[in-house]
């Protein structure tokens, strides 16, 4: 699946995968949160934290019509107010879309996968 997005030059498509890397990359760099984990979680029984090259297992992306929506599955640390860290995802990725490639995500869901102690 990918993006379409008409210019007055032409058409530009845009792959989920590319997306979902700039949405993952965004959200690693948010206070709170140690990685971003897997959709599968319940059916893999165990919450793995993906490295860099796997944001995509992490986030989901839909578009329905002209909407834009991302589905992210996170791991936040321990001692953190998890819906400061969750909206603070939220508005980050937003704005990474919006400035990195021009497209606004009329939704980011954010679901907490696990709670995770970090070394200091």
């Amino acid at each position: 699946m990918s993006v379409e997005m008409k210019t007055k030059y032409g058409q530009i498509d845009i792959s989920s995968e590319v997306i979902a890397t700039i949405a993952g990359g965004a959200a690693i760099d948010c206070y709170g949160i140690v990685g971003m984990a897997s959709k599968n979680q319940i059916k893999d029984g165990i919450t793995e934290i993906l490295r860099k090259e796997n944001f995509t297992r992490g986030i989901i992306i839909r578009q329905e019509d002209q909407a834009l929506h991302i589905d992210m599955y996170i791991i936040v640390s321990y001692g953190t107010k998890i819906s400061e860290v969750a909206h603070n995802v939220q508005s980050k990725v937003k704005y990474t879309l919006e400035q990195s490639i021009g497209i606004s995500a009329d939704t980011v869901n954010i679901f907490v996968q696990g709670v995770r102690v970090t070394n200091p």
